[in-house]
């Protein structure tokens, strides 16, 4: 079973950045896909950016060159730097893990919200 924890969520002026983390731990060594979604209240549950474990990175055309995915392999970490945000940003911001290659399971966080507000 794999365990995804995320934090780092919190009210941020329009503007602004914040960075949020999902810690990943348990049985891990066949999750080869992380990404980051987001949902608002009303809308569907947005792919906003992946990250496979040889580091390639793909991002929605949304949050393109605002937003950066990233890893840390040592601590089991997966990260999301937020910069720009704007008030359409706020949403509940889901980590979300794969084993594309293996078993096909994949796994979600509980959520951190983002409120973007003046």
């Amino acid at each position: 079973q794999v365990q995804l924890v995320e934090s780092g969520g919190g009210l941020v002026q329009p503007g602004g950045s914040l960075t949020l983390s999902c810690r990943v731990s348990g049985s891990i060594s066949n999750i080869n896909y992380m990404a980051w979604q987001r949902q608002s209240p009303g809308k569907e549950r947005e792919l906003l950016a992946h990250i496979t474990n040889s580091g390639r990175t793909k991002y929605a055309d949304s949050v393109k060159g605002r937003f950066t995915i990233s890893r840390d392999n040592v601590e089991n970490l997966v990260f999301l730097q937020m910069n720009s945000l704007m008030p359409e940003d706020t949403a509940v911001y889901y980590c979300y893990a794969a084993e594309l290659l293996t078993s096909g399971r994949d796994y979600w966080g509980k959520g951190t919200q983002v409120t973007v507000s003046s």
